[in-house]
């Protein structure tokens, strides 16, 4: 029995019976997967956009012995005797001779001179940050000696700013306004206006943090 040509090149072009479809199937699949990604990400990023000043949820590492596992929040007086914490370190620049060391401030005593000072003058601050804090005095170089020099360093990442440290020296208006609202977020505070309110709302944050009981609102 003999084949013609035109039966020859029939059997030569037939694919395996079912690729086609299986191929088809495949790229179906794909363009369906493909789609619903998209669709994810979008909704994902319309969700981002509708609420861009949420504040971060995550935990972090706390960066110092006194700092909490949430951003911009330390830990209270109460908790800071119980572990027998009694004074906290900080980073500091002298402007004078550019030497730079670590400056030991007691807990105690430096609370009581912020809450003193806030409680006495409250009534008259009209939730502004009064001069004092606003354009703090620096620390004396304990290197060269030289008076009002030595100037906090303030980290560069705000998740690890030395935030106790800079309140119990009353240093916290080298901070920008930035800073300070990104203190203003994650402790879920009013945040908007001029940097003497912002920094009078970070001061009052940070007393009430220190003293839970307290009344500072």
């Amino acid at each position: 029995m003999s084949y013609s040509d035109s039966d020859n090149d029939l059997k030569l072009t037939l694919s395996p019976p079912g690729r086609r479809f299986y191929d088809r199937q495949q790229s179906s699949h794909t363009s369906t997967d493909d789609s619903e990604r998209i669709d994810t990400l979008s909704r994902q990023s319309s969700t981002e956009r509708s609420n861009p000043l949420r504040p971060k949820e995550d935990r972090i590492i706390p960066p110092y012995p006194w700092s909490t596992n949430r951003r911009a929040v330390v830990q209270s007086l109460d908790w800071l005797a119980s572990c027998g914490i009694t004074g906290i370190q900080g980073e500091v620049m002298c402007k004078r001779c550019d030497g730079s060391y670590m400056v030991e401030i007691h807990v105690q005593s430096a609370f009581l001179q912020v809450n003193s000072y806030f409680i006495t003058h409250r009534h008259i601050l009209h939730d502004r940050a009064p001069k004092r804090w606003t354009s703090p005095g620096l620390l004396d170089c304990t290197i060269c000696h030289q008076i009002d020099c030595a100037k906090p360093i303030i980290h560069a990442k705000k998740r690890n700013i030395n935030w106790l440290f800079l309140f119990l020296s009353q240093t916290l208006g080298l901070c920008t306004l930035d800073q300070l609202k990104y203190f203003c977020k994650h402790t879920r505070r009013h945040r908007t206006g001029a940097k003497d309110r912002v920094l009078y709302l970070t001061y009052v944050g940070l007393l009430a943090q220190l003293n839970p009981s307290g009344f500072y609102e």
